[in-house]
């Protein structure tokens, strides 16, 4: 029996090729288990920086909110109002009136979009501010507190002085709507579709006008746009500093937009107007009556 080396050779270099293409499948396979659990890996990595990152800048605002506010800047503030029905629009133009106007410009006054009182009060008042119309005529409605303005809130000038100040001086105004959550008396199975379109609006109003001062006092409107400004604090996209008023008719527990800014820590500063919430919810800010 003869044995031709190159047959020997030819037959080895065969048996180490079907071999090595026997393993070549196995190899590809372990490459591509390495190469997805380096993915898993990174992709885990990815996410605990990410929430580490969200929850220091968390930590950060809440830090920073409880801080008191001190602005020596003669620059002014643009300045977003939530206006709302059942008295709500009143007292906040009766505790708007007596602030710096000329520090909150330019105003934006915003009201739900089936509201159809609130902004006209708005006008009225902005008309005031430039003594077109007499102040107290926004608020037909509470007479008493026209006339105690004054006496309970001493300013520079009388509720019943003439105000002629320039449009310069008191700054523009824009009036906008914005869609409900929720309309009284509908279900909450539809009022999910309702609540997100309502969230969408509030976005796109947010990133219109980013106000660097948020005015509100109970309506509902209030809560998807303070929790957008809230957002964009820790994204660090704008810091809008939210100042809640609670309504003088709270006498025994907030209302629940002031629950909400109260529990989730949204508002900059929270306001009541009675000693025994202040006792309630310790964060709360009394400083008397303000409306």
């Amino acid at each position: 029996m003869s044995c031709d080396p190159e047959v020997t050779g030819s037959s080895r270099g065969n048996s180490l090729l079907q071999k090595c293409k026997a393993e070549l499948p196995v190899l590809e396979k372990g490459d591509f288990c390495i190469s997805t659990m380096a993915s898993s890996n990174i992709a885990v990595l990815l996410t605990i920086g990410v929430v580490t990152i969200l929850v220091i800048r968390i930590i950060y605002v809440l830090y920073r909110s409880r801080k008191p506010l001190h602005s020596k800047s003669p620059r002014s503030l643009s300045t977003l109002i939530v206006l709302g029905s059942g008295g709500h629009t009143a007292e906040m133009l009766n505790l708007f009136y007596v602030l710096q106007t000329k520090r909150f410009k330019p105003r934006y006054y915003i009201a739900a979009a089936t509201d159809n009182l609130s902004l006209q009060k708005a006008h009225v008042f902005e008309d005031s501010l430039l003594g077109k119309l007499h102040p107290c005529s926004v608020l037909l409605d509470h007479a008493v507190q026209c006339e105690m303005l004054e006496s309970t809130f001493p300013t520079s000038r009388g509720v019943n002085e003439p105000n002629h100040e320039t449009l310069e001086e008191v700054g523009g105004a824009e009036f906008l709507q914005i869609y409900r959550s929720r309309e009284v008396g509908q279900s909450y199975i539809t009022s999910v579709g309702t609540t997100l379109v309502a969230v969408a609006h509030a976005l796109w109003l947010m990133i219109k006008i980013r106000p660097q001062v948020i005015l509100c006092n109970g309506p509902g409107t209030c809560i998807p746009l303070c929790a957008i400004a809230f957002l964009f604090k820790v994204l660090g996209i704008k810091w809008s500093s939210i100042f809640y008023v609670e309504s003088i008719a709270r006498v025994r527990k907030l209302s629940l937009s002031g629950l909400l800014l109260y529990k989730l820590h949204m508002a900059d500063q929270l306001f009541v107007q009675w000693p025994q919430l202040k006792e309630k919810y310790p964060r709360a800010h009394y400083v008397g009556r303000l409306m």
